[in-house]
């Protein structure tokens, strides 16, 4: 392995220090790829999340459009990580 390979700027490898925000989680209108139409799978999650919650969206979303809410929804509905609920549970 090269030295670049071998190390971390810190020494430290796992997750960031306390108080410091992670560089993967961006709000969705920064995206570069967010003005991009949503992907298939953005597309198919949001119709079943919106079914669940009774609710109608756009079906011409960009890919930041639909991320939000996605996030929206989930919590609405309970599922996703935000939830607490996963997507392979039935509801009751």
């Amino acid at each position: 392995m090269t030295e670049s390979n071998t190390h971390s700027n810190d020494g430290v490898l796992g997750a960031p220090e306390q108080g410091v925000r992670g560089t993967t989680e961006k709000d969705p209108q920064d995206w570069v790829s967010g003005d991009e139409p949503m992907t298939g799978a953005q597309r198919s999650y949001l119709d079943t999340l919106a079914r669940e919650a009774g609710e109608r969206l756009d079906p011409d979303l960009t890919k930041a459009e639909a991320s939000e809410h996605i996030e929206r929804l989930q919590a609405r509905t309970g599922r996703g990580a935000a939830g607490g609920g996963s997507s392979t549970e039935p509801r009751t």
